[in-house]
């Protein structure tokens, strides 16, 4: 008889994703089946996003930026791939002559169209489902004067808004208002800005002790909640930028530096995204520090366990940097660094 330490090494070598309940967190292990093999000898950049529609199809941002060198035996692949649940590319569009190379996330509003936001070029913009046509854009690149809390060049109320660095969007499905985390890099404006359903400015605020504004989602119960990378939390507000609570996200570095002080790598709160229950229990965090997926009782604030670790195998992460929750429970990370995208899919403990 095995015995049954031998036993689990076998299973984390055969199931290296898998991660062990704890406090009813649920357990994970990488789908290998999914997605199926590129068309064409396609050729993928980083993944600056990932996003899922309605019918549980998954966008991925190709931010293309490849080396000729990678392009000897393949063809570029498009900046927008659509998949279906089987893993079969069902469509791919975007001309980079309007899109940004440097895609930064994307999210379905109610209606099933997309939007895309743009780093660089300060652009955030609108897409009808299949990409056909550009429905609204929001933004010119800009940057606000922390001075007096105006926009350079434009009054705070015009209806043309100026994004520095736009990293991540969210829709209110009650009112089509338009969530823009604006400020990924240092020196940006540092706010989370709110637009109506037409692009017309309607206030702002800028979440207190963030030196960038990367990461964010609102519940099904109206909270805000934006990614503190640099200071290990989630900061939470009402829709009017009212402040609620923090919730930490403790790490420490599995190889501790000589004056064992830990020093962040990528941040924490990168990207995150809801269980697909009505009530949302669980929040599904990127932490590029550990290079994990925490996932968090979203009530209480605990984590209740973590998968993924460092490195190019099946179920590890090589700066993960998009994170997507699909209807069945099904968590699909991109992979900045790493170039790829990976599926986990819930399994019985």
């Amino acid at each position: 008889m095995k015995h049954p330490v031998a036993l689990a090494i076998i299973a984390g070598f055969l199931s290296p994703t898998a991660i062990y309940a704890q406090s009813g967190a649920p357990r994970y292990e990488v789908d290998l089946s999914w997605p199926k093999p590129l068309p064409d000898r396609w050729v993928l950049g980083g993944l600056g996003g990932v996003c899922v529609d309605a019918q549980d199809h998954v966008f991925l941002l190709n931010r293309q930026d490849v080396l000729p060198g990678d392009l000897d035996a393949g063809h570029l692949a498009p900046p927008i791939i659509e998949i279906d649940p089987e893993g079969n590319v069902v469509h791919s569009w975007g001309d980079l002559r309007d899109l940004d190379p440097r895609l930064h996330s994307c999210h379905f509003d109610k209606d099933n169209n997309i939007w895309i936001a743009s780093s660089p070029s300060g652009m955030v913009r609108e897409y009808s489902h299949d990409g056909s046509k550009l429905l609204l854009q929001i933004g010119e690149k800009g940057k606000l004067d922390s001075s007096d809390g105006t926009e350079k060049g434009s009054p705070l109320n015009s209806s043309a808004a100026h994004f520095f660095m736009p990293s991540s969007i969210a829709v209110d499905r009650a009112n089509g208002d338009v969530y823009i985390a604006d400020g990924e890099g240092r020196g940006g404006n540092h706010r989370i800005a709110v637009m109506d359903r037409d692009g017309k400015f309607l206030r702002q605020w800028q979440p207190a002790g963030m030196d960038t504004v990367h990461s964010m989602a609102i519940s099904n119960d109206g909270i805000v909640y934006v990614g503190n990378r640099e200071n290990a939390r989630i900061q939470l507000y009402d829709k009017t930028g009212k402040f609620i609570k923090n919730i930490d996200v403790p790490w420490k570095p599995y190889t501790p530096n000589a004056d064992g002080k830990p020093r962040p790598s990528g941040g924490v709160a990168v990207a995150l995204d809801f269980s697909p229950d009505r009530s949302q229990r669980l929040i599904y965090l990127i932490n590029q520090n550990n290079t994990q997926v925490e996932i968090i009782e979203r009530e209480s604030g605990h984590i209740l366990t973590s998968f993924g670790r460092s490195g190019h195998f099946p179920g590890e992460f090589d700066q993960p940097h998009g994170i997507a929750v699909d209807s069945k429970g099904n968590v699909y990370i991109a992979e900045n660094r790493g170039r790829r995208i990976q599926k986990f899919k819930p399994v019985a403990p």
